[in-house]
């Protein structure tokens, strides 16, 4: 007897799917097969551990981009896909673009003028935020994306950042990575605690950021 075919995919099941700790991942662009991911071992980003470098500091200070929160959503998924590989399919890109629409899916973007030119996107849940993807089409574009998004979520009162996985640029920010067990206890402890993204209401400017920043960390 043939197997029961797997559900549709669906943005009820992809929340459902980050509450239990897993994500979903294609295999390309232009590949149709998603595939369930629950890594061993985690990456995170502690809230009041993401590091700014002095070099990172005058950067920001020098105001090279301006930041925005969720005016390009979709724009930003489109770029991060625009890439030789990557895990994100139509399919993929779709949902997180529904998710958006239901208040789930969250993004931070840069412009340079008019030119989107840096930005991360990720799911929200509780006091939980999924960190998806990113991209960066100017020095440092991807790291201020970064800083801007960490200070939105304190501010917002979340107590989880997830990276998924740990890279050396995530770590040299302050990134850590932990166990599929400890990963899963502070999930649970942000899913039953609230948060909101848009608590911290409009964009600080670089002096704020820092500052705040600076206190925390």
């Amino acid at each position: 007897m043939a197997a029961p075919p797997f559900p549709p995919l669906t943005p009820e099941l992809l929340l459902r799917a980050y509450a239990n700790g897993i994500f979903p991942m294609a295999d390309g662009r232009d590949r149709p097969d998603i595939h369930w991911i629950d890594p061993k071992l985690r990456g995170i980003f502690p809230l009041a551990g993401f590091h700014i470098s002095r070099s990172l500091r005058r950067r920001i200070l020098r105001r090279p981009f301006d930041i925005a929160f969720d005016t390009a959503f979709d724009a930003v998924v489109t770029a991060c896909a625009d890439r030789p590989e990557t895990w994100i399919n139509a399919e993929i890109a779709r949902l997180y673009g529904d998710l958006h629409h239901a208040g789930f899916a969250r993004s931070v973007e840069l412009f340079e003028g008019t030119e989107l030119v840096g930005g991360v996107y990720g799911v929200t849940l509780g006091s939980a935020f999924f960190g998806e993807s990113m991209f960066s089409r100017r020095t440092d574009a991807s790291k201020i994306a970064l800083a801007y998004l960490v200070d939105r979520l304190r501010l917002g009162g979340f107590t989880l950042f997830d990276t998924q996985f740990l890279t050396p640029h995530l770590a040299s920010l302050g990134a850590i990575e932990i166990s599929r067990a400890a990963y899963r206890r502070r999930l649970d402890r942000a899913l039953a605690t609230d948060a909101d993204f848009d608590r911290a209401g409009t964009v600080p400017s670089p002096d704020q950021l820092l500052q705040r920043m600076t206190q925390t960390s």
